[in-house]
């Protein structure tokens, strides 16, 4: 595919005309980065063009960014601040998590896809299952949807009547965040869970949406995300087992498009879930927690990192705030002294595999159950943090003073409060950049 249409160059150039910017940071993850130069001057290009079409003279500054502070799926607005930037491209894969100062814009790339191979695979696990399926998918497959729906609909007039298949296909949110027109539209920090009204006031209220990693759709209320079966389109990355963890009751099935097969077997992703149950029961023992900053641009991190300080407060343990790039085992090892550590990000960089940590590193859904006195796990997961943010005020008033049972330790336990009796010099806060 050429380079004009995989990075949608004439559509950037039409948005950042359009807002105005005067300067713009260009986001690329590693992967993309040998063609950020074909990109900038393809874009200082048509700009140029587009500027001479309506009369206007004014300069564009563009700035290429790589090597992020985060995660690459994550707007940097760090590194986009030292240019003075108003507004960042992202190039490739990315989470669609809502920024928190800068406006953004997606380019999500156009990965090269069978559309006839991915819908005889769609048809055939369709046919041999008596479940509605709901299609979801990388982003970077988002452009071929369109073209699979208009072969459906042309297929499944070839099977006949008695062949009625049940698809659903999720959308995109969005190629686009603002952080002013997402704090005035509820949509900006849709969580995973939640009833919505339709403009007319028509049935449509009735209905549920749902919403993960830059997806969103919409099921009827008597319905249940456990009544459908998960098709994805994609490879076996984080935002596949963001979808897997998150909706671990559905049966689920992926077609690779870059191999061209289909694998229904997924039992190696939802093994995570015993781990991370693991994890949790390790964190109840705890005394000293550390709270890792994953992130400093996704909308809501400062009132998450809060709220984690008020539920480790409250369980009598003391609490470390932590703020470094990308944890790994040698940064984390010059704080001995944390039982455990809660990694504040992105729902898709927010599952570290801890086992060369010398603590584990769990989520902040995950410190909700391990720290509050009597959680139960149901098997339900969330994955971003601001869906816990966005649902019921989380109890962390006094706990219980009574023993508990340690699953690690094999008997009853006592949690003391340990507020007094550590090291006091930084109040709680130990940055590490």
């Amino acid at each position: 595919m050429d380079l004009e249409s995989n990075y949608e160059v004439t559509r950037t150039a039409e948005f950042i005309l359009s807002r105005n910017f005067t300067r713009v940071a260009l986001q690329f993850p590693d992967e993309l980065l040998k063609d950020s130069t074909k990109v900038v001057g393809a874009l200082r290009s048509r700009l140029r063009s587009l500027r001479e079409t309506n009369g206007e003279h004014k300069q564009i500054g563009l700035f290429v960014m790589a090597d992020t502070t985060y995660g690459s799926c994550c707007i940097d607005e760090v590194g986009a601040s030292h240019v003075n930037a108003d507004c960042v491209i992202h190039y490739g894969h990315t989470c669609l998590s809502p920024t928190t100062t800068l406006p953004a814009f997606y380019v999500f790339g156009k990965a090269s896809i069978s559309i006839s191979s991915c819908l005889e695979n769609l048809l055939n696990h369709t046919l041999t299952n008596e479940k509605p399926i709901l299609v979801l998918y990388g982003l970077e497959y988002a452009h071929a949807i369109p073209h699979i729906k208009e072969e459906l609909v042309e297929s499944s007039r070839s099977y006949g009547p008695k062949s009625k298949v049940d698809i659903q296909f999720a959308d995109v949110m969005c190629s686009m965040r603002n952080p002013s027109e997402d704090h005035r539209n509820s949509n900006g920090l849709l969580g995973i869970l939640g009833s919505y009204t339709s403009n007319d006031g028509s049935a449509a209220a009735a209905d549920t949406r749902y919403s993960i990693g830059g997806l969103i759709w919409d099921i009827p209320e008597e319905h249940k995300m456990e009544d459908y079966q998960l098709f994805w389109i994609g490879p076996e990355n984080s935002a596949f087992a963001n979808v897997v963890l998150t909706f671990n009751n559905c049966e689920i099935a992926r077609y690779d498009a870059m191999e061209d097969h289909l694998v229904t077997d997924v039992s190696q992703q939802k093994r995570i879930l015993k781990r991370r149950y693991y994890l949790v029961e390790k964190a109840k023992d705890a005394s000293i927690v550390g709270i890792l900053v994953g992130t400093l641009g996704v909308a809501g991190y400062l009132h998450m990192i809060h709220q984690m300080k008020e539920l480790i407060a409250a369980a009598g343990k003391k609490a470390y705030v932590l703020v470094m790039g990308r944890p790994n085992p040698a940064k984390l090892a010059n704080f001995p002294e944390c039982d455990v550590f809660i990694y504040v990000s992105c729902a898709q960089t927010a599952l570290l595999d801890s086992k060369e940590f010398l603590a584990p590193v769990i989520t902040p859904f995950e410190a909700t159950l391990a720290f509050n006195r009597g959680s139960q796990w149901t098997g339900a997961y969330v994955m971003e943090f601001q869906d816990l943010i966005n649902s019921a005020p989380m109890e962390v008033g006094d706990q219980p003073n009574e023993a508990r049972f340690s699953f690690l330790k094999g008997g009853y336990v006592e949690d003391f409060d340990v507020q007094g009796n550590l090291w006091e010099k930084h109040e709680g806060t130990c940055p590490f950049l």
